[in-house]
């Protein structure tokens, strides 16, 4: 007999307790809200290693507009312009809410907030905490978050699969302690983060492998865009996992990059540095496979500064034996955010009824095919207050489901980094894909701690098989060009199960 939770009443719960489920929490106070975590609040989060900042048009020379024009240019033609507009104009009050919430934000002399630059951005628009932002914010918000009454955080908890009956969600299904157990409710929030963790390098926490992906892929939610992976161009070249994150900013600053012989191999590319995420990682990776090294350059615009601006950065460098003050930081791409996620409407509603998603999980449409540095706590930010909004105009109608047999197992993406990297990183063809999606279907449809990191892997291969063209984040080498035809991408666990079945067939037709 599985234990029960009686005390929640049908509240919304959240799944996921970094910035977007906390700031969705708070948001619906003073309405009961339950939040999970599946770890100690505070660890293993994205949002607590977030460095840059928040992109915001709050310079006397910015505005809305050129901050949707410079989204617009980085997604590549796939953003929805309707929802980029919208948010871009919601930030800047949103903003002075995290303020008001205890943001600490860096100020210049004149007490005004001081705007950094990173790349791809036409104006310096990012407001930071020095180069720990996440981690400010996130502990700005818990704090106000564990004096709400309202939100009942529920630590070390493992959400499992999401129970559907009649069309709409009826419940959670969780794990504790190996227990598994029920969470009775009609309105879930998916703010679970994003896939980093399924490839070797990644900025991400090594267990961030798409959680909340595989949760509404299972409960029957759209997906969309989930070929374009963000490879963030500068991560620490060291053997430490998760990587340190070398933020853009530093770039923003006059960083450049150089290569073992001295050289700037980004010198004539437009841009250069600055140029968006997805042209300089390709170059980087493209010089890192041709035997060089590469390396970020501050010792001219920062030197003995660097560590005044960017003390965390300098603190990871250290640890591995590099002054940033004195000699170049060794840097590589790496996995880093992912701009697909479950499709939602402009309130965050899912294709499923009774789910909601907000933050990296989501896709929004804002991003496109990649997204513009800092834009992503942007979103959260703006999102979550609609989130909360759309939810609290329901009712919680709940009922005690008939629940499901279900395993306690909780997902490990170990076993497949290998094979993710190779077939889904920075540059893709169809031969590997489709090699990998013969060798994750299996493993998806299996019972081990596989399973669902493989479900996520399987579902995003299957995407990038089927966009042949490049674009944004996302490079076909046998498809190298441009579709000017070409839509954002939709996707169900159906579809892409049908997909797999009949490459697999295929390859055993002819290996016959």
């Amino acid at each position: 007999m599985m234990p029960y939770i009686h005390d929640i009443g049908g509240a919304p719960v959240i799944i996921g307790a970094g910035l977007a489920g906390l700031m969705t929490a708070l948001h619906l106070a003073p309405q009961p809200v339950v939040l999970l975590s599946r770890t100690p609040l505070g660890t293993d989060s994205s949002s607590t290693l977030a460095q840059g900042g928040l992109a915001a048009s709050l310079g006397e020379d910015d505005s809305p507009d050129l901050h949707l024009a410079d989204t617009l240019a980085a997604g590549d033609g796939l953003c929805n312009e309707e929802m980029a507009r919208r948010v871009v104009e919601a930030v800047p009050e949103a903003v002075e809410n995290l303020i008001r919430l205890g943001a600490p934000f860096d100020r210049a002399l004149d007490g005004k907030l001081r705007l950094g630059l990173e790349a791809a951005h036409s104006r310096r628009r990012i407001v930071h905490a020095a180069d720990a932002t996440g981690h400010q914010l996130f502990h700005a918000l818990l704090a106000v978050a564990r004096r709400t009454r309202s939100i009942t955080i529920m630590e070390d908890i493992t959400a499992l699969r999401l129970v559907v009956a009649e069309g709409s969600i009826v419940s959670v299904l969780a794990v504790l302690d190996g227990g598994v157990f029920a969470l009775p409710t009609r309105r879930v929030v998916l703010a679970t983060g994003g896939i980093g963790g399924l490839f070797c390098d990644t900025t991400n926490p090594l267990s961030s492998f798409g959680h909340g992906l595989a949760l509404a892929a299972c409960a029957g939610a759209e997906l969309a865009d989930l070929e374009f992976v963000q490879f963030h161009p500068t991560a620490l070249d060291t053997s430490r996992r998760p990587m340190p994150l070398i933020s853009e900013a530093v770039r923003g600053e006059g960083a450049v990059l150089v290569d073992d012989q001295g050289q700037r191999f980004l010198a004539d590319t437009p841009g250069a540095e600055l140029a968006s995420r997805d042209v300089v990682a390709r170059a980087i990776a493209r010089h890192l496979a041709a035997g060089h090294r590469v390396y970020l350059d501050a010792r001219q615009c920062l030197g003995q500064k660097f560590a005044k601006r960017f003390p965390a950065i300098e603190a990871a460098c250290k640890q591995a034996g590099i002054d940033p003050a004195l000699e170049p930081i060794p840097v590589r791409p790496a996995a880093h955010y992912h701009m697909g996620g479950v499709a939602v409407d402009a309130e965050g509603r899912s294709s499923v009824p009774g789910l909601w998603a907000c933050g990296e999980v989501a896709r929004t449409g804002l991003h496109g095919a990649n997204r513009l540095a800092s834009n992503s706590l942007a979103e959260l930010v703006a999102t979550a207050a609609w989130v909360a909004r759309c939810i609290s105009g329901t009712s919680a109608g709940w009922q005690w489901p008939r629940m499901p047999e279900s395993a306690s197992v909780r997902p490990d993406p170990s076993s497949l980094r290998q094979l993710v990297s190779n077939a889904l990183g920075i540059f893709r063809n169809g031969k590997v894909l489709r090699e990998a999606v013969a060798t994750l279907l299996p493993i998806a449809v299996g019972d081990t701690a596989a399973a669902d990191p493989a479900l996520v892997a399987l579902l995003i291969a299957i995407a990038a098989l089927r966009r042949e063209e490049s674009r944004g984040s996302h490079y076909r080498s046998d498809f190298p060009g441009r579709d000017a035809t070409a839509l954002p991408s939709r996707l169900t666990l159906c579809e892409a199960f049908e997909s797999a079945v009949a490459l697999s067939r295929q390859r055993s037709e002819r290996s016959c």
